[in-house]
C-alpha cells in the first residue's frame, strides 16, 4: 500500500513540475506546504504517534475493550482541541511564520505574498492529517497497516485533480493546489472509519486532559519532539537557509527530497510502523529476547534495502530526474540543479532509515530521554554544517549537511541502544556486511557503465529516456540480487527468527 501511495506521489510531482516548474510560484507552494506538513510529522506521525502507540498497545495488552474506547475517546477530543487552536493560531499568524521559516522570501514580494495567501489555505491539513495519524495509530496496533499506508493515495489523487481542474480556473493557478491540498485533508480523514467501525472502535471525541491515558501519552510526547522527527526538523532548517539562495533552490531540494522519500517511505518507515506495535508489546510483555531479535531483523531489512537505494540515487540522479520531472516548464537546467541535491541527499538514505528504526526501539521502551538527547546533537550539527557548507556548494551544500547529520544522528542512537542494553546484535553481522559491501559495490560498478552522460539523457526524448532507466533499473536488481546470492545470502537469512513469531 505505501508502494502504491509513493507511486502517485511521483506521478502527482510529475504533474507539478511540468505545470509549475521549479521557480518562484513553486518555491511559494513549497513553503506553504512544507509548513504544516512539517508540524504534520513532527507532532503528528512523529512525537504523537511514537507516545501513543506504545500506550495504546499496553491498553489494548492489560485493559478491558470498554477502558480502551473512554481512552481512545479522550485523546480523540483532547487532541482535536489542541490541534484546532492550533490551527486558528497558525493562520492569523500566517505572515509570520513565512517569514521565521522563509526569512530569504522578500517581505514586500510577490513569492512571500503567495506563501501567506497559500499557508493560510493549507494549514488546516494539519489538524485533519493530524488527526487522521491518530486513527491510523489506531488501526496500526490492531495490525490493520494497510488502511493508513493507503490514505496518503488521496493527498496525492486530490492535488492532481486540483493542478488539473482547479488551478487554470484560478487568476493565480498555483492557490489552486494549496486547495487541492486542504481538500485532500477531508477525504484522508474520512477513510478510516469504517475500518474503526468493524473493529468497534469509533472514537466518541470528548475533552479530558487528566484522564490516566492522555496525561501519559502528553508526557511521552513533549521530549520526543527531538527524537525521531529530528530529521524533519532538519529538512525545514534546509528550506529556510534555501531561502537565501536564488529563486529555485527551494524548488531544487524539494523534487531531490521527494525522490529520496520513496525509498525511505516505501520501506524505511512501512518497516518502523510494523515494529512499534510488535517491541511494544513485546516490552509490556517484558519479551526482552523478542525485544532484541525484532530490532536486529528490522536492521538488517533495512540496510539490504537502503544502501542499494542510495546508491541508485547518487549515481542515476541525473537519469531519474530528467525521466520523472523534465517536461513542461521543469526544463533541463532544473534536472541539473536538482541533480546535485540528490547525490548529497543520497549519502542520507540508509542513515534516514536506520533513524526510523533505532529510534522505534526507544520509543516502545518509553526511554525518551535518550532521542531527544541525540536529536539535538543532530540538529545542531545539521545547522552548523549548513552554514560551513552553503557558501561553497549552494543547495547541494544543505543537502549534504542533511545527510550528514543524518548520519550522526544514527550514530549515537545505535550507541545508545547498546549501552542501555535493549539491543544485542545476533550472530551473523560479519558476513552480512561482507555480502552487502561486495553486492553494492559491483551495483554501484554496474550503474557507473550504464548510465552514460547527463546530457545525453537531457537531449533524448521521454520515451526513450523511460526505456533506458526502465532497462537499466531492472538490470541493476538483478546483478543486485545475483552478487547476493552469489556472496551466499539466502530468504532464510531475511526472516523474522522463530522467537519472534511465537510472540506476532
Amino acid at each position: 500500500m505505501t508502494t502504491i501511495s509513493r507511486i502517485f506521489g511521483f506521478v502527482r510531482d510529475m504533474v507539478t513540475a511540468s505545470l509549475f516548474g521549479a521557480g518562484m510560484a513553486f518555491d511559494a507552494f513549497s513553503v506553504a506546504f512544507k509548513i504544516p506538513n512539517f508540524m504534520r510529522r513532527l507532532f503528528a506521525e512523529g512525537s504523537f504517534s511514537q507516545a501513543f502507540v506504545p500506550v495504546l498497545a499496553q491498553y489494548q495488552k492489560q485493559k478491558s475493550h470498554e477502558e480502551v474506547q473512554r481512552f481512545i475517546n479522550a485523546m480523540a477530543g483532547t487532541l482535536g482541541f489542541t490541534l484546532l487552536v492550533i490551527v486558528l493560531l497558525g493562520i492569523i499568524a500566517a505572515p509570520w511564520i513565512v517569514r521565521a521559516f522563509a526569512p530569504g522570501f522578500e517581505t514586500t514580494g510577490p513569492r512571500y505574498e503567495l506563501a501567506v495567501t497559500m499557508l493560510r489555505v493549507t494549514f488546516p491539513y494539519l489538524m485533519l492529517i493530524s488527526l487522521t495519524a491518530f486513527l491510523g495509530g489506531i488501526l496500526n496496533t490492531y495490525s490493520r497497516f494497510w488502511v493508513a499506508a493507503f490514505t496518503p493515495v488521496f493527498l496525492n489523487i486530490c492535488m492532481i485533480a486540483a493542478a488539473w481542474w482547479l488551478s487554470p480556473a484560478m487568476t493565480t493557478p498555483i492557490i489552486g493546489l494549496a486547495w487541492g491540498v486542504f481538500i485532500a485533508g477531508f477525504v484522508q480523514l474520512l477513510f478510516p472509519w469504517p475500518f474503526l467501525k468493524s473493529l468497534h472502535l469509533l472514537p466518541r471525541p470528548y475533552i479530558n486532559f487528566r484522564d490516566p491515558g492522555v496525561v501519559k501519552v502528553l508526557k511521552l510526547m513533549v521530549p520526543a519532539l527531538f527524537g525521531v522527527s529530528v530529521g524533519q526538523v532538519n529538512l525545514l532548517i534546509d528550506t529556510l537557509f534555501a531561502s537565501l539562495l536564488v529563486v529555485g533552490s527551494v524548488s531544487w531540494l524539494y523534487y531531490a527530497d521527494r525522490l529520496m522519500e520513496f525509498p525511505l517511505g516505501v520501506f524505511g518507515v512501512a518497516i518502523s510502523t510494523v515494529i512499534l506495535p510488535h517491541l511494544s508489546r513485546h516490552h509490556a510483555a517484558q519479551s526482552e529476547a523478542s525485544f532484541s531479535l525484532t530490532l536486529d531483523w528490522a536492521l538488517r531489512a533495512v540496510l539490504l534495502v537502503g544502501i542499494p537505494a542510495g546508491v541508485v540515487m547518487a549515481v542515476l540522479a541525473g537519469p531519474l530526474l530528467s525521466t520523472l520531472f523534465q517536461r513542461g516548464l521543469f526544463n533541463g537546467f532544473a534536472v541539473l540543479m536538482a541533480r546535485e541535491s540528490l547525490m548529497a541527499f543520497a549519502l542520507g538514505i540508509a542513515p534516514f532509515m536506520l533513524v526510523k528504526i533505532l529510534a522505534a526501539g526507544f520509543y516502545a521502551k518509553q526511554d525518551l530521554r535518550t532521542p531527544v538527547r541525540v536529536g539535538v546533537i543532530a540538529m545542531l550539527t545539521n545547522t552548523a554544517l549548513n552554514i560551513m557548507l552553503i557558501w561553497p556548494l549552494k543547495h547541494a551544500g544543505i543537502a549534504l549537511a542533511t545527510s550528514l547529520a543524518a548520519i550522526v544522528n544514527t550514530g549515537f542512537l545505535f550507541y545508545f541502544l547498546r549501552l542501555r542494553g535493549y539491543y544485542r546484535p545476533r550472530e551473523g553481522w560479519r558476513a552480512f556486511t561482507i555480502r552487502l559491501t561486495l553486492a553494492n559495490t559491483l551495483l554501484a560498478l554496474y550503474l557507473l557503465w550504464g548510465a552514460g552522460d547527463i546530457e545525453t539523457w537531457i537531449h533524448h526524448p521521454t520515451g526513450w529516456r523511460v526505456l533506458h532507466l526502465g532497462f537499466l533499473l531492472a538490470t541493476a536488481a538483478g546483478v543486485y540480487l545475483t552478487a547476493l546470492w552469489l556472496a551466499g545470502l539466502r530468504l532464510h537469512h531475511l526472516l523474522m527468527p522463530p522467537v519472534v513469531l511465537e510472540h506476532k
